[in-house]
């Protein structure tokens, strides 16, 4: 299995500008030939560059340092040092590149191609022969090429999705996604089954689509890093829609009013901003007797709320073809 990583420090260096020449021109029969010093090359940019067939910076965990090559140094009879080639780091679109130091935002890479140079490279020195003038013949200095740029960066990895699952671990988050798209996560009856987020593309209403993913690792204390909280929850940062799942099932001895109020205050804590997004509120697992005789009461207590709910069993996939037309009409109202 490929190891998902959506976190990476890494070191970048651009290249430093060749130096300019001092040289003279001397040949027979020219005996005032003047300076002919070429420029440096300039140095190599570092550029990182979002792409589409990487879906982790597990690339990075590995490799953490980028140096671009210097420019060349100038050279007599005109001849300038070359330019030094720019050097490309790949990423997953969805990355945000950060400075580790201060956490300054310096780009966010949504669309395949797009790019961020995050070192300039050195320029070149300029030879003595730019330098001539009227009064100045034969001077005699050129400049040394800029020094390189280098930085330390934060990558994060947030998760490009229209719709995000989230719910308190057993909920059925994985279940769900895996029974409305071809998404196959690890399913069990443990807490934290789920150690990295899960995509799955999911059809509707005549050939349309949107991408769904699972968030795991939400519990109390979550947005403090409890359990795998901030971990995953950048991840939702991006979603339209969220599907929150509320697990109804006896054998938690959960309450899921509490838990509803509970999710929604991790979510404020970590930003204002996750709460402010619509919510699809998803009793889950009334299949099973027990659940379904507490449905009615948790349809009361959120009809008090003047919140509409969804009733699903994701095993059994009861509920679930309503639930995927009302998230695609929620998308569609938000795309016009």
């Amino acid at each position: 299995m490929v190891k998902f990583v959506d976190e990476a420090k890494i070191y970048v260096k651009s290249g430093r500008g060749g130096k300019g020449c001092v040289s003279f021109r001397r040949e027979k029969f020219v005996p005032r030939g003047g300076p002919n010093g070429g420029d440096g090359g300039n140095g190599g940019d570092v550029i990182v560059i979002a792409r589409q067939n990487m879906s982790s910076l597990l690339d990075h965990h590995y490799k953490q340092h980028y140096k671009a090559e210097n420019g060349e140094n100038g050279r007599g009879k005109d001849q300038h040092g070359k330019n030094a080639a720019v050097l490309l780091v790949p990423v997953p679109v969805g990355t945000v590149v950060k400075d580790f130091f201060t956490r300054e935002i310096l780009g966010d890479l949504t669309e395949n191609g797009q790019t961020l140079i995050v070192a300039k490279c050195g320029r070149g020195g300029r030879g003595n022969a730019r330098f001539a003038t009227s009064t100045n013949r034969a001077p005699r200095y050129a400049q040394p090429g800029e020094e390189a740029e280098e930085k330390t960066l934060l990558l994060e990895l947030k998760l490009l999705a229209d719709v995000g699952i989230i719910g308190f671990p057993n909920a059925g988050k994985s279940t769900l996604i895996s029974r409305i798209s071809a998404a196959r996560p690890k399913i069990a009856d443990y807490p934290f089954t789920t150690l990295i987020p899960n995509l799955g593309v999911v059809s509707y209403n005549e050939g349309k689509t949107f991408v769904v993913a699972d968030i795991p690792g939400l519990i109390k204390g979550a947005h403090e890093g409890t359990g795998l909280g901030t971990k995953f929850l950048r991840h939702i940062e991006r979603t339209k829609v969220l599907i929150h799942l509320i697990d109804l099932s006896p054998f938690t001895q959960r309450d899921p009013i509490e838990d509803y109020h509970q999710m929604n205050k991790e979510l404020e804590a970590y930003s204002p901003n996750l709460i402010r997004k619509p919510q699809i509120i998803v009793p889950n697992k009334i299949d099973i007797t027990e659940a379904r005789q507490k449905l009615e009461e948790i349809k009361t207590c959120f009809k008090k709320l003047r919140i509409e709910v969804f009733p699903i069993s994701s095993a059994t996939g009861e509920g679930v073809k309503r639930l995927i037309e009302e998230v695609g009409k929620r998308l569609e109202m938000l795309r016009n």
